[in-house]
């Protein structure tokens, strides 16, 4: 009874931040509300036993992707004025068109997961997979085992692209002037 009670609420928060998500003015409330459905979407994980990927979900997902999010929005200072220019014409329609591609395809992979884990030979590859020493134990060996490098080399390839960010947003201003001030608070200082 009460898996379902917390089931009903973590639908409702992640439903809720997705709707306020594409309805929020402001670039920092939306992702806000992203933080909230991954967070949501996290104790859906823990409810279903995926204890690592929920771990994962929140470290990487709500916690570091999106203080990533929030710090570029905050760097590059985005104005309400910029968001209704449209950069790419066409890009809305494209954006529906392959956002339905992708729930038919989501949809096609699950409709045949169904089909394969209800099976006799999904279920003994299910097993196999969950026995000693487990998912977690297996993904960990194998992510800072063998894939060590390429885990390390993203890690560092983030960094640099955060370092470039913050170059490329850099805005030169001229001697004496604050960063904060407009051009007429400027002058009156100046003078």
């Amino acid at each position: 009874m009460l898996d379902e009670i917390v089931f009903g609420a973590t639908f409702v928060i992640a439903l809720g931040s997705s709707i306020a998500m594409l309805f929020a003015p402001n670039a920092v409330h939306v992702a806000l509300f992203l933080v909230a459905g991954q967070v949501a979407l996290a104790l859906a994980f823990l409810l279903q036993g995926a204890f690592f990927i929920a771990a994962i979900q929140i470290i990487l997902y709500a916690g570091a992707i999106m203080v990533l999010f929030l710090f570029v929005i905050m760097l590059l200072g985005v104005d309400r004025r910029e968001i209704l220019v449209e950069p790419l014409a066409g890009q809305r329609p494209l954006a529906a068109v392959m956002g339905v591609l992708l729930a038919v395809l989501i949809g096609y992979v699950a409709f045949n997961s169904v089909d394969l884990v209800t099976s006799a030979a999904g279920e003994g590859a299910l097993n196999a997979a969950n026995r000693d020493p487990g998912n977690v134990t297996a993904i960990a060996r194998s992510l800072f085992g063998d894939f060590l490098l390429p885990f390390e080399v993203t890690s560092v390839l983030l960094v640099v692209a955060i370092v470039g960010v913050m170059v490329l947003a850099r805005r030169i201003q001229a001697p004496g002037r604050d960063l904060f001030m407009d051009g007429k608070e400027a002058e009156e200082v100046a003078a």
